[in-house]
């Protein structure tokens, strides 16, 4: 194993306070470190993701992202289907390698062993952690007509070595992708061979803060204020603000980690109705009736409309940002403007200030907005009248639901 691995191994053990099981099994930390941090920018624990233990059917790290969460039981699978009401799954499988060689054999061990796992009647025998990502991902596939897609998988081989685009090594990649593409299971199927350098640049992409560039015309500069640097407020267009909530590969990005609420899901009253609103011919009026996104960012460097964003959170927006995020594909997304507040400050307890303002709001009961609705109206206006006294009373009309809605001119 080259130096520059092993230092990445020993600072990666030293930063996540990890246990070293020696050379092998430490690399297959590594691996599955890099692997998983790059497609899925949340915490997680490492442990959680190793499989590679005999039995392992050729596998050393499994991860299996359900709705941008890393799932470990069918009973989050289930949770997320009940809050969501949908599934958008991606599968991940990792093989590690010491040796300096890209070997055929191995490669072919992978890609059959990930073939078995999906296989309804598997031949090869499984240790306790496949069986339990097995039963996961057969919960999954039998939930099928909930599928947004049919789910994505991405197959890692990873060695010390230098890959060098092997015609043979390709012929066998090539061979084992198509026999996985034919079970007709996966929207989509990509091999990707990690040598050390490859490895030692996902490596570095973890340790990378999270940065993006918008174009933000539609918007207003706020006057100084203490302990801020930059501040502005405007409307972006769907296309750049999806910039912001997910990286270049479509993927989720953890952005809501000072947000004092998770996700809660697609079928809620609000969410559904954020929903609703997108897929509708008139989705332009989004902007109007949304309250808008608050972002906190380290740094902003803005030249003419385009804006860098440096080391940023949502701090108020998640629900609305993953109700876009999970309606990007909409036909009518393109005509939804989100409004946007941006503020640019390295002052914790600034943060906090703008996190918890924006966040506490007086709560309005459903009963007070239905008293917004024209017919809420029309029935105040007539009982204050007096009206449906004389009425009820000279015609001797039985006072009920449906007459008074006759009266009113409803039915």
């Amino acid at each position: 194993m080259d130096r520059i691995t092993e230092s990445l191994i020993s600072e990666l053990i030293t930063n996540l306070e990890l246990t070293s099981e020696g050379e092998s099994k430490d690399f297959e930390k590594l691996a599955n470190y890099c692997v998983v941090s790059n497609e899925y920018n949340k915490t997680f624990e490492i442990d959680t993701l190793m499989v590679g233990d005999g039995n392992d059917t050729g596998i050393d790290g499994i991860a299996i992202i359900v709705n941008g969460q890393l799932v470990e039981s069918v009973e989050e699978v289930k949770d997320l289907l009940e809050r969501n009401n949908f599934l958008d799954v991606n599968f991940i499988f990792v093989q590690a390698k010491t040796s300096s060689n890209f070997e055929g054999s191995d490669m072919n061990t992978f890609l059959f062993g990930v073939l078995d796992f999906f296989a309804q009647k598997p031949k090869l025998k499984r240790n306790d952690d496949i069986i339990r990502f097995a039963e996961i991902s057969n919960f999954i596939y039998s939930k099928a007509p909930s599928f947004k897609e049919n789910p994505s998988i991405r197959l890692y081989y990873i060695t010390t070595g230098k890959w060098t685009d092997d015609t043979n090594l390709k012929a066998v990649i090539e061979n084992g992708v198509n026999n996985i593409e034919q079970t007709n299971l996966f929207d989509e199927v990509l091999f990707f061979p990690f040598g050390a350098r490859e490895l030692a640049n996902s490596y570095r992409k973890t340790k990378e803060s999270i940065s993006t560039t918008i174009t933000f015309t539609n918007r207003i500069t706020l006057p100084k204020i203490t302990g801020v640097s930059q501040a502005y407020i405007g409307l972006l267009s769907f296309d750049e603000f999806e910039k912001i909530v997910s990286d270049s590969e479509g993927n989720l990005l953890n952005v809501f980690e000072d947000n004092v609420r998770d996700f809660q899901g697609d079928n809620n009253d609000v969410n559904g109705g954020i929903a609703n609103t997108l897929n509708n011919d008139d989705s332009e009026i989004f902007s109007v009736l949304n309250n808008g996104v608050t972002i906190v960012a380290s740094s902003i460097s803005p030249t003419g409309d385009q804006f860098t964003i440096n080391d940023y959170q949502i701090v108020n927006g998640c629900q609305t940002s993953n109700v876009l995020y999970n309606n990007r594909k909409g036909e009518n997304i393109s005509k939804v403007h989100v409004p946007v507040k941006l503020i640019a400050t390295t002052d914790d307890e600034v943060k906090t200030r703008i996190t918890l303002a924006t966040n506490n709001q007086t709560p309005i009961k459903k009963e007070q907005l239905a008293a917004l609705t024209a017919f809420q109206r029309s029935l105040e206006q007539y009982f204050n009248s007096g009206n449906y006294i004389q009425v009820y009373t000279a015609q001797k009309i039985t006072l009920t639901t449906a007459n008074l809605l006759v009266f009113l001119g409803i039915c």
